[in-house]
């Protein structure tokens, strides 16, 4: 940031976010049962934040006066746990359903690509057996 007062004020409240949302408030810490089952909370963090000032200037003084704000917000939701249980890994959702179908459409694209790449097996293996 430039060496002003609004770019002070800027760095301080990026500062003050980055100690607030980190990777430990996405990905939480494991959490391991007795009988080897670990479990890890996963969360969506959003994070908003604006500044703005002036210098103000006075007819007979030779320094000016800055006034200036800022606010942030910061959102947890918890959208799922992975569970881990020797080699099998699973993710359990938590979120509520999606609202827009955009949203369904990113929710689902990992089952997309998993039935494209079996589809794609399955013809690989038929295409060698015609062979």
């Amino acid at each position: 940031m430039d060496n002003t007062n609004i770019g002070n004020l800027m760095d301080s409240t990026i500062g003050k976010m980055r100690e607030i949302v980190n990777v430990d408030n996405v990905v939480g810490s494991p959490i391991t049962t007795p009988d080897g089952v670990t479990v890890i909370p996963i969360s969506r963090v959003s994070y908003g934040f604006a500044t703005g000032g002036s210098d103000f200037h006075q007819k007979d003084v030779p320094t000016s006066n800055f006034a200036g704000g800022n606010g942030a917000g910061v959102r947890i939701e918890p959208i799922g746990f992975l569970i881990i249980r020797g080699d099998s890994v699973r993710l359990i959702n938590v979120a509520p359903p999606p609202n827009t179908t955009v949203d369904r459409v990113i929710e689902k694209a990992p089952e997309l690509v998993e039935t494209i790449d079996e589809l794609l097996k399955r013809y690989a293996k038929k295409g060698n057996a015609e062979e």
